[in-house]
């Protein structure tokens, strides 16, 4: 009989070893899972801080936008109400129309006349080749 207890003494003292060791490894992982945990959460927080920032700079993107666009209709309404003003203008007097109608002097399309450029350098040639204007008071 003292077999029988000691030897259900021995098993419960097992049991009771196998319980507190399944104690502790289940608490470390409760405690590995909480700290994931804080991490992921401090993460969605971070995550979530940032997709709040950009949605505000999206909306501020799209009311400068927005802004623009009328100030460009503003502009382009401006611009072609100026344009109906000098087309009237030029219609109406006989002398301007027929000066807008003329051809540019020789020496104006000459200033407006200009190669195509590779480079920097081809333009700088291109400066310093060019006729360079007379001194003061001489003739060119």
């Amino acid at each position: 009989m003292t077999r029988l207890i000691a030897l259900l003494l021995a098993v419960a003292l097992l049991a009771l070893g196998v319980t507190g060791w399944q104690w502790k490894v289940a608490r470390d992982d409760l405690t590995s899972a909480q700290r994931i945990i804080g991490t992921l959460s401090a993460g969605i927080e971070s995550r979530d801080r940032a997709i709040a920032r950009l949605d505000a700079d999206a909306r501020a993107s799209q009311k400068r936008e927005a802004e623009l666009r009328l100030m460009q209709g503003r502009a382009s309404t401006a611009a072609l109400n100026r344009e109906m003003t000098i087309q009237r203008e030029t219609d109406a007097n006989p002398i301007l129309r027929d000066w807008s109608a003329a051809a540019l002097p020789d020496d104006v399309i000459r200033l407006h006349a200009r190669p195509a450029f590779a480079s920097a350098r081809d333009y700088l040639d291109w400066v310093s080749a060019r006729d360079k204007l007379p001194g003061a008071g001489k003739q060119p």
